[in-house]
């Protein structure tokens, strides 16, 4: 009698504590099968990036500026960088940018002329300056554009393509300016844009190169500036392509970037200003 009594104890004990944890199961407002919270960015409205297309000897002046201005308008920016002739020929062809940021004013002018830049919104907005590089600690002394052909130690010189990029049609015409072209032609590698050039001399792959001053990093390379009056002017046009959907934005970045900010930028990366451009 003892043990049934003991068996009836335990089975109610096991009762009650079956009891309490289905219970607790069922607390409300905790349904395991309550849907997924949807993330904030899926419900809230978002702005189109600007699309700009822009030289690549702006690649470090041009991030900076398009930080400040997404910064201060909340407008989201997407840049992409190449060399001039290259955009110009991707625009002909249907290329959805926003803004073309160009190397040389002859390219603005030219799409221009096709009817595919809106009225009115060309703009001068710098002049670029053109150096020879040589890697740091490489020991090559190039103080001037003769060393280029006249010293045993450089056996490869970068530049820009000079058919398609501004930056090397003006190494090749400064070259060319002190009768060196023909001496240093053999020597000569050519880059798909600037950076291109500049990532060529930093690879190894040449022994000096002839850059923009805007991409030259101290810490990186050695650089001599070669005299403005011996090429072409480096005349940086942009404009708002006729194609944009976005012509207030983009109105507002070409003004950011001719503005009192964005040509602090400029300045800071070695450009002239179009009050101090110089003639040839």
């Amino acid at each position: 009698m003892f043990k049934s009594f003991n068996r009836a104890l335990s089975f109610f004990v096991l009762l009650l504590i079956s009891l309490f944890v289905l219970t607790a199961c069922a607390v409300p407002g905790q349904n395991s099968t309550q849907p997924e919270q949807q993330p904030a960015s899926a419900t809230s409205s978002t702005t189109p990036k600007l699309r700009i297309a822009a030289a690549a000897d702006l690649t470090l002046a041009f991030k900076e500026i398009a930080a400040q201005f997404e910064q201060e308008t909340k407008i989201p920016t997407e840049i992409t960088f190449g060399s001039t002739g290259t955009t110009a020929m991707q625009i002909e062809n249907g290329a959805p940018y926003d803004v073309f940021a160009a190397a040389d004013v002859s390219y603005i002018d030219g799409l221009n002329k096709k009817g595919l830049i809106l009225d009115g919104t060309q703009q001068l907005y710098a002049q670029g300056r053109i150096g020879i590089a040589t890697l740091k600690g490489s020991n090559l002394s190039i103080k001037e554009l003769k060393d280029l052909a006249d010293n045993p130690k450089v056996k490869k010189i970068a530049i820009a393509e000079p058919s398609h990029a501004p930056y090397g049609k003006a190494a090749k015409q400064a070259l060319e300016h002190l009768n060196l072209w023909d001496k240093v032609q053999s020597k000569m590698v050519y880059g798909q844009n600037i950076q291109d050039t500049l990532s060529t001399l930093k690879s190894g792959n040449v022994d000096a190169a002839i850059i923009a001053l805007s991409i030259y990093k101290a810490e990186e390379v050695d650089f001599t500036l070669i005299d403005g009056s011996w090429h072409d002017p480096l005349n940086q046009t942009m404009a708002i392509l006729k194609s944009t959907n976005q012509e207030e934005n983009a109105r507002k970045f070409v003004a950011y970037v001719n503005g009192e900010k964005g040509r602090v930028v400029m300045k800071k990366y070695g450009f002239l200003l179009p009050s101090e451009f110089v003639k040839k």
